[in-house]
């Protein structure tokens, strides 16, 4: 059979043995111009106290704004969040009480659904975000000292109003019971301040957006705002196609993602075996038009997962871009070749089973935690 070899001697000899840790805010995002207080009153610090008040928080919520917290952070990845709640070897639960200090209930079929949106939303849409919460703050330097804890609780109630159309009450009480049990009751007050600002603006068509006036380099930040992409790919995108079509193109580029399963040759499985299989279960799909091994799935994931079809082996989820990225390298059995950005593991398994058991795959990734999640 093929085998699958994972390097590790170019990371730490700590890499396997080191277990999975909660979250750390020593380290900054490079990407991001929002300055983020770190103090030691800040979350995880020393001095620290967790507020165990008796209050049911949403758990979709507290998992999300661990989850954004570990993302912006502690380098983690939106997308390692699989059926039982689990990313990068440990329990979400599990970081959100020793994150936040508290529990709350088991995520549900629905939970899971939930975090998968708001917190993949929240990332595409944060230049979006961050210009609507550092408007309706008092000024600019209450935004820019914000609580990294407080700025993820604000984007999320600010996404669930502004782009999920959730009922708006519900969300400003949701939002500030987990503000108040993660933080302190001074905590929840600004948050349903924020957000009751928010509500108001929206329910009157006054969201403070900037508008497109001004030189090209005026135009292109308000873009780079409305559509929440980096200023010099709207300069780029509006250079090189105008801007009508950088326009669309940013408007593609924040639309919700189709799902992609890949069905597992390892097993024998082909793409008409799968597409049988979602044709059972009764799952809207479409096959790729570029890769003979993929399905597209919009809705109806959660039915695949309770079917076990992912369990068993019969598939895996996987973007057609990683897919894209094995076809060009076309493995061959008998083949040996080095993957070297290897994490979580998707293109390295799809190599693997193109070699028909034949050959080996050596697995290297530079990044200690992504490694972690492959080998767990």
């Amino acid at each position: 059979m093929a085998h699958l070899l994972p390097l590790r001697v170019f990371l730490s000899s700590q890499t396997q043995e080191t277990p999975s840790k909660p979250l750390k805010l020593s380290k900054r995002s490079n990407n991001h111009k929002t300055s983020i207080s770190t103090a030691k009153k800040g979350l995880l610090s020393p001095s620290y106290k967790m507020h165990k008040l008796n209050l049911e928080v949403s758990p979709h919520r507290a998992v999300s704004a661990v989850r954004l917290m570990r993302i912006e952070f502690g380098g983690a990845f939106a997308d390692l969040l699989n059926e039982k709640g689990k990313g990068s070897g440990d329990n979400e639960m599990g970081y959100v009480e020793r994150t936040l200090g508290f529990r709350t209930r088991d995520l549900d079929d629905r939970d899971l659904r939930l975090v998968t949106d708001i917190v993949g939303g929240t990332i595409r849409w944060r230049r979006y975000l961050d210009h609507l919460i550092g408007s309706l703050c008092h000024d600019e330097s209450m935004f820019r000292s914000m609580e990294p804890l407080l700025l993820q609780i604000l984007r999320i109630g600010f996404y669930e109003i502004v782009k999920l159309n959730m009922p708006p009450y519900a969300v400003v009480d949701e939002n500030v019971k987990l503000a108040k049990v993660a933080l302190r009751p001074g905590a929840g007050n600004m948050v349903n301040g924020i957000l009751r600002k928010l509500v108001l603006v929206k329910e009157n068509n006054s969201l403070p957006l900037p508008k497109l006036e001004g030189d090209s380099r005026a135009q292109a930040r308000a873009l780079a705002t409305l559509y929440s992409h980096p200023v010099w790919m709207v300069r780029r995108w509006t250079k090189y196609l105008g801007q009508e079509e950088a326009i669309q193109l940013m408007m593609w580029n924040n639309s919700d993602p189709s799902f992609s399963l890949r069905a597992n040759a390892a097993k024998g499985i082909t793409r008409d075996d799968l597409v049988m299989q979602l044709n059972s279960l009764k799952v809207p799909h479409e096959v790729s038009l570029q890769l003979d091994d993929f399905v597209r799935v919009k809705i109806g994931l959660q039915n695949v997962i309770r079917a076990g079809l992912l369990k068993e082996g019969l598939c895996s989820v996987q973007d057609e871009s990683a897919g894209l990225a094995v076809s060009v390298v076309d493995p061959q059995p008998g083949e040996d070749i080095i993957d070297c950005c290897a994490a979580p593991g998707g293109k390295t398994l799809y190599m693997a089973s193109r070699l028909r058991g034949k050959g080996k795959v050596h697995a290297i990734d530079i990044n200690k935690g992504r490694l972690r999640f492959e080998n767990s």
